[in-house]
């Protein structure tokens, strides 16, 4: 997760950040960075989503992780959109496996690093559920994407998880509210934007940026708060 080319996108342009070839995500540095490193592969995951954009070919145009929130709605890093097009794959925990749905409509969250993907053909899927409140600092939480493992690895075959704590509050790519947090077994790199940070089972944040060399499970992350787009993502996909 690294910042990349998140700059653009916050002036104005839908993204072309820190999503280069494998889903980056935005960090601190301008060096982009890849997938969960550390933790482990998950066997089930009906609500993950794989976004790719239709203008891109390496690996399948893979560029981010995301959420099914809604039969038309998928929950992903507002740096992760992409103006010549979009589609998705839900439900499958394998990379480039899943339902497949093209995406019409993008919309960008006012208040930080959150998107929502409107989907052409509806998904019958078991949908996240989205918290109302930041998670507490000391709390373990998980994370899930496709990123790199490592490095500039090839974005993960399956999905992965890793524990993080909770540290404090901090600030998304956009200048939004974010949920800080140092990886207990792992650490988002690209490739994991927008994927979850999941609290008991409930959404809480959208991976905006991080700090990593590209080979530490104890890296720390700022996922974009959930709680402070929820107005938001109410008024837009009804949930």
């Amino acid at each position: 997760m690294r910042k990349s080319r998140v700059i653009a996108a916050a002036a104005g342009a839908v993204l072309a950040m820190g999503i280069a070839s494998a889903g980056y995500i935005a960090t601190a540095d301008s060096s982009p960075t890849p997938n969960i490193i550390g933790g482990t592969t998950v066997d089930s995951a009906p609500w993950g989503a794989q976004i790719f954009w239709d203008d891109q070919t390496e690996y399948g145009g893979f560029e981010c992780s995301g959420t099914i929130i809604s039969a038309e709605w998928v929950l992903t890093a507002q740096h992760c959109l992409n103006a010549p097009g979009m589609h998705v794959k839900v439900g499958d925990v394998a990379l480039g496996s899943g339902t497949e749905s093209a995406v019409d409509r993008q919309e960008a969250s006012p208040n930080g690093d959150i998107a929502l993907l409107h989907l052409a053909t509806p998904i019958d899927a078991e949908y996240v559920q989205l918290a109302n409140a930041d998670p507490a600092e000391g709390d373990t939480n998980q994370i899930y994407g496709w990123g790199r493992t490592e490095g500039d690895s090839p974005p993960s075959d399956t999905l992965k998880t890793a524990d993080v704590q909770v540290t404090g509050t901090s600030t998304d790519a956009f200048g939004g509210t974010a949920i800080a947090s140092k990886g207990v077994s792992g650490a988002s790199w690209h490739g994991d934007s927008g994927g979850p940070e999941m609290a008991g089972g409930v959404q809480v944040g959208v991976c905006s940026t991080g700090e990593n060399s590209g080979s530490d499970p104890n890296g720390t992350q700022n996922y974009a708060s959930v709680a402070a787009s929820r107005d938001w993502i109410q008024q837009t996909a009804g949930v």
